[in-house]
């Protein structure tokens, strides 16, 4: 047998293979010589923590369709993302990404290049109120039926739908389509990151055992309320629904939620009636809510120092312990009245060691914008109301403000009218960050196909947005031109200082005494002299599409039929569909996607150079890729020169010269932890 160089996957990562391998290192002896696992062995070693027939029942979320979710989530996707120019913004070097396609399938490609690199993720997926989510009626095959639902190859009848109550499944759809999706976004998850996800009372209880099974229970932060409207509705017959939910879930315990800096507002609550050296104070009560029955531990003697008047515990306990009281009476933090003769003490609490503020669960609607907010800043931009109910990019700051830093890299995987990206921006431009976003949002169509086969118009598709993703692109684009018209200190197009946006009241809330921190953060900048590291204003787009090589489906079911028409039928089709197909960038990007490097789509690290008269790419200094159809030995010698450890290099290149090949890959193999690889 011919010893060749190994085959590249041109499948995306495969998550069963990552945890078989976690297994096996940790309990070898339970794998068979099948690489099969034996669960009786595994039940002795691991003891009564597996589960047995006796404990089946337990408490959980079950539905039709959960096991097929599993099937979803293990089956790797063939398909690939691909460059767009003409659609992106400043391209060559911007890190933002915008990507057009099934978040499913997306969510899939980018598991390898940004596995754990994502810091902050939020979603506001369909409500299934029973319009907004749409879904076909035929789900397992993802890349052909999303490819059918964009009109890329013949539907041959594929039918999609709203999710009515009338399915007899209306819940266990909305479930089946969200739970891989959250299942893959954990994987993107920095190990400090957070989800945040908006949903409405409709689904809200389902979402959250989801979550506590996806994310873990221990790993749930909150349930935030926000104030989505301010006004009551006369068209309810029932209650008036004026908020909406945030669930907040973190990747591990290593989240920790951003505190915002002070304001004057919350300092004003701080005096110093007795003229304290140590500056303002605020009292905190000595009772403890706790009845002296429930707290025997805190109940003893305290003696006011001015009377001599002793006290002890009645309705309430102490909050402090003894010993500590002690401490406070010795270091003077006991306040006990104007006059000094109060029963029972304050505890002094210094301004001086005050923290900063920590938020709270319920989010008003000056604090955070509302829906009314929402579309008239939508329709500012783009001239027409084009998208029903867009969150206010308020919102998402707010989310930002509370768990990113500036570096950090957000993920949107249903992006909608692409808030997220809008706010990302404008945060970025006010506090000098750098956040990078990844929006990916369907092309859903902006018009609606009627019963009789004629087609609705909307008000986007009036005005020229022929889908939710093009709605999407353009608001971010309108986002760019706006900034740099301000002139905003760290846009690549000003040196000036930074120019404060106009800000409402409702950018703070003193009622709340959750204020944001961005206001003393310009402030701050506006007195420093140094020039800003120019601002990100572009995006990349990518679109998914089918791979630029032909790659066999291994997972068809083997009979004679169906192999045949993956052989005859679906093979040709979605190949001829992707138009870009072997353009030498697309090839790049999807090469840089499955073989995993880091922040593939967006690396700003990934060069180009001549070598030997060819073109070769190199990311992260080592890894080479040699992508042309006309190899030489020369190049790969000077490679080999370099100590690479990784180059992969495109087969055609080799023009069917199997000697050049084999030199090559001999030459290869005699280095010491180099892979070499051919797609």
């Amino acid at each position: 047998m011919t010893d060749e160089p190994q085959k590249l996957p041109l499948t995306s990562h495969n998550l069963t293979e990552d945890k078989l391998r976690i297994l096996k290192e940790h309990f070898p002896e339970v794998f068979t010589e099948g690489n099969l696992i034996d669960w009786d062995k595994l039940r002795l070693t691991l003891g009564e923590t597996i589960e047995t027939e006796d404990t089946k029942e337990r408490f959980g979320l079950n539905w039709p369709g959960k096991r097929n979710c599993f099937k979803a989530i293990q089956s790797p996707t063939t398909a690939t993302l691909l460059p767009d120019r003409a659609a992106s913004v400043d391209f060559d070097s911007t890190e933002n990404l915008y990507i057009e396609g099934d978040n499913l399938e997306v969510l899939k490609l980018l598991q390898k290049s940004y596995l754990g690199k994502v810091k902050m993720i939020y979603i506001d997926p369909p409500y299934n109120t029973g319009n907004d989510f749409v879904y076909p009626d035929d789900y397992t095959e993802s890349l052909k039926t999303y490819l059918e639902y964009t009109g890329q190859v013949d539907a041959k009848g594929r039918k999609f739908s709203n999710n009515t109550e009338t399915t007899g499944r209306f819940h266990s759809q909305w479930l089946n389509m969200m739970y891989p999706r959250l299942f893959l976004a954990r994987n993107l998850l920095r190990e400090d990151g957070v989800i945040f996800i908006s949903i409405d009372d409709g689904e809200v209880a389902h979402l959250r055992k989801v979550c506590d099974e996806i994310f873990g229970e221990e790993n749930f932060k909150s349930q935030i309320s926000w104030q989505k409207r301010y006004t009551r509705s006369n068209n309810t017959i029932d209650f008036t629904t004026v908020i909406e939910n945030i669930l907040v879930y973190a990747r591990s315990e290593s989240f920790e939620v951003n505190l915002l800096d002070r304001t004057d507002e919350a300092d004003s609550r701080y005096t110093n009636p007795d003229n304290d050296a140590r500056g303002p104070w605020k009292g905190a009560s000595f009772l403890n809510p706790a009845s002296p029955t429930q707290r025997p531990n805190l109940c003893y003697t305290i003696t006011n120092p001015n009377t001599k008047k002793e006290s002890k515990p009645t309705t309430n306990a102490w909050r402090r312990s003894e010993t500590e009281y002690k401490k406070l009476l010795s270091e003077n933090k006991l306040y006990w009245g104007v006059d000094g003769k109060s029963a029972i003490p304050s505890i002094k609490m210094f301004l001086s060691e005050a923290r900063n503020i920590t938020p709270i669960n319920f989010w008003d609607h000056e604090f955070a914008g509302n829906t009314d907010d929402g579309t008239k800043e939508l329709k500012d931009l783009l001239g027409e109301k084009c998208f029903d109910n867009p969150k206010p990019s308020s919102l998402i700051r707010r989310v930002l403000e509370h768990s990113t830093s500036p570096d950090d890299i957000v993920l949107d995987f249903f992006s909608g009218s692409a808030t997220t990206a809008h706010a990302v921006l404008t945060l970025n431009a006010e506090d000098g960050g750098n956040r990078k976003f990844i929006c990916v949002q369907l092309p859903e169509p902006t018009r609606k196909q009627k019963a009789d086969g004629t087609w609705e118009e909307s008000e986007a598709s009036r005005a020229g947005f022929q889908t939710i993703s093009e709605i999407g692109m353009e608001r971010i684009r309108r986002v760019i031109t706006k900034l740099k018209e301000e002139g905003s200190a760290n846009t690549k197009d000003s040196g000036k200082k930074s120019v404060k946006a106009d800000q409402s009241k409702k950018e703070d809330s003193p009622s709340l005494g959750f204020e944001s921190g961005v206001d003393q953060l310009t402030k701050n900048r506006e007195d420093n002299e140094q020039p800003r590291k120019p601002q990100d204003l572009g995006f990349r787009v990518f679109k998914l599409a089918p791979s630029n090589f032909p790659v066999w489906n291994g997972n068809i079911e083997k009979t004679k039929e169906a192999v045949e028409k993956a052989l005859f039928e679906d093979q040709p089709t979605l190949l001829s569909s992707n138009a870009l197909a072997n353009t030498e960038e697309a090839i790049l990007y999807e090469v840089l996607l499955k073989s995993g490097i880091s922040e593939a789509l967006a690396n700003p690290n990934i060069k180009t150079e001549t070598i030997a008269g060819k073109i070769v790419y190199i990311a992260e200094e080592t890894a080479y890729y040699v992508l042309g159809k006309e190899h030489n030995l020369e190049v790969f010698n000077e490679i080999m020169r370099r100590s690479p450890s990784l180059v992969i290099a495109r087969e055609i290149g080799f023009s069917g010269n199997d000697v050049l090949k084999a030199n090559v890959h001999a030459g290869f193999k005699q280095m010491k932890d180099v892979s070499f690889q051919v797609v």
